[in-house]
């Protein structure tokens, strides 16, 4: 199986310093803070157990964490406990926790993705400026805040167009980032995510979803057509990209936006006809209306990231759909393949 430390991930070249890592416990965070141990590191993990999927998955995700050196975790909500503890002595912040799901932000429950997106980034942000020794900020933000756009690749020259509240939310995230670089000089740097998957993906994720429904001979639900196209980012990758954003030159980051792709762009449709493939079961799909909020295709134009940041996608679309694949017979011993 792929993981953040086998030869796939590029090099990096951030110095060991201490870390806080926010969203420790998610699909993303505890990657990366398993990586950042690796390299000498210390790690302060924090994660409020949201309930948006089950705290026992979360908790699962910590296994590779609990225990080692230089690692501690706390318990927080960023929004609404002081964070001015959680932040001393911090060199590298690396802000992944938020409110995830385009389909969720609708109606009410906006008011969780503008608390735990929009409110909670603003506080890491305003404490950060009384830390002397922080050397970046690096935000997890989402292609999300492109929406239709209407040229592929996205650039980051493009005007960012939203088109769900989730969406809406990281993009704030994003401008708040570059307003307290432009008024206060905080080093940061935000990473526009295009749909990253792998080991420990959340299971309201399209390809947790379809695998877990592929292993049980159940229905796969697919909504709209299957024709819209996605950039996949393996989960190595973009935790490689963290360290790389990390370690460049404030001088020529500083306040920046990067995509952060896979450069596997394909179809739902031939992911399915791939995990049917990978797996050796047909699969059962079921077509249900497009989601309010989804954009209709994605991809990445990472030139930037390259040239600034050193970064280049190294796991392809079938050998991350493998480790993921190997990652989830692993965590269901009674399937039969």
């Amino acid at each position: 199986m792929a993981t953040d430390d086998d030869a796939a991930s590029p090099p990096t070249a951030i110095p060991a310093g201490h870390c806080l890592v926010t969203g420790v416990a998610g699909f993303i965070g505890s990657h990366l803070a398993e990586r950042l141990l690796g390299v000498g590191c210390t790690v302060l993990g924090v994660d409020s157990f949201t309930p948006y999927y089950g705290r026992d998955l979360k908790e699962r995700n910590l296994r590779g964490l609990t225990g080692r050196p230089g690692f501690e975790f706390r318990m927080a909500d960023l929004a609404g406990e002081p964070v001015a503890g959680l932040l001393e002595g911090a060199e590298f912040v690396f802000h992944q926790a938020g409110q995830p799901g385009v389909r969720s932000s609708w109606g009410e429950s906006f008011a969780v993705y503008a608390r735990d997106n929009i409110l909670a980034t603003q506080r890491l942000l305003e404490g950060s400026r009384l830390l002397p020794a922080l050397r970046r900020f690096v935000y997890a933000s989402s292609s999300s805040v492109y929406g239709n756009a209407p040229d592929l690749p996205f650039s980051e020259a493009a005007v960012p167009h939203p088109i769900s509240p989730y969406g809406v939310t990281k993009l704030a995230g994003e401008h708040l980032c570059g307003l307290y670089a432009a008024n206060f000089a905080i080093p940061t740097v935000a990473l526009r995510y295009f749909t990253v998957y792998g080991p420990r993906q959340r299971p309201d994720m399209a390809f947790s979803k379809f695998l877990a429904a592929l292993l049980s001979d159940a229905q796969i639900q697919v909504h709209g057509d299957g024709d819209q196209t996605r950039d996949f980012t393996f989960v190595s990758d973009a935790v490689a990209a963290n360290l790389l954003a990390a370690s460049a030159p404030v001088g020529s980051v500083g306040g920046s936006v990067y995509n952060i792709g896979g450069g596997s762009r394909v179809t739902v449709n031939q992911v399915i006809d791939k995990l049917q493939e990978l797996v050796g079961r047909r699969a059962k799909v079921t077509h249900l209306p497009a989601q309010d909020g989804d954009a209709r295709h994605t991809l990445a134009d990472t030139g930037a990231a390259k040239r600034d940041l050193g970064f280049l996608p190294r796991v392809g679309l079938v050998e991350g759909l493998r480790a993921q694949i190997d990652w989830t017979l692993e965590q269901r011993p009674a399937v039969v393949r």
